[in-house]
């Protein structure tokens, strides 16, 4: 299962021709989130386990397992920018019940992420993915 948005990163990561452009790329899709405000940089909105600092703001449209889910996000790395953007296509319109399942190491695999991130990026973008699981979870119940 996949988005529209999320397709069309995975597609141009296809045409991009070596992981420098995709980087590039990456970090020109952080550069295009709006910033978050300061006042949602809190304790709550914090990701934990991200060398970065991290936060996501869930945004749920709805009650139930149909409720619409979406974030947003900010981080102190550019990088980090742009994963929040790529987890954003994969995960922004579903709604809840579809958030839990979606396979995220299977659909952020076919961009190549995991053999090109850091092993702390990595585990930073396995914290985002469980907040969002755990978010949508909550709200589906």
């Amino acid at each position: 299962m996949t988005t529209d948005a999320f397709q069309e990163i995975a597609d141009t990561f296809e045409f991009l021709e070596d992981w420098e452009e995709r980087y590039r790329y990456v970090i020109e899709l952080g550069k295009a989130m709006p910033p978050l405000e300061e006042a949602l940089k809190v304790p709550a909105t914090r990701v934990e386990g991200c060398a970065s600092q991290v936060w996501l703001v869930p945004e749920i449209e709805g009650a139930g397992a149909g409720a619409r889910f979406s974030f947003r996000g900010d981080s102190d790395a550019i990088i980090v920018r742009g994963l929040i953007a790529v987890l954003g296509a994969l995960y922004n319109g579903l709604s809840v019940d579809q958030v839990g399942a979606v396979d995220a190491p299977a659909e952020l695999g076919r961009l190549g992420l995991n053999d090109h991130l850091s092993a702390q990026r990595s585990n930073g973008l396995r914290a985002m993915v469980a907040r969002i699981r755990e978010v949508a979870a909550r709200a589906a119940a």
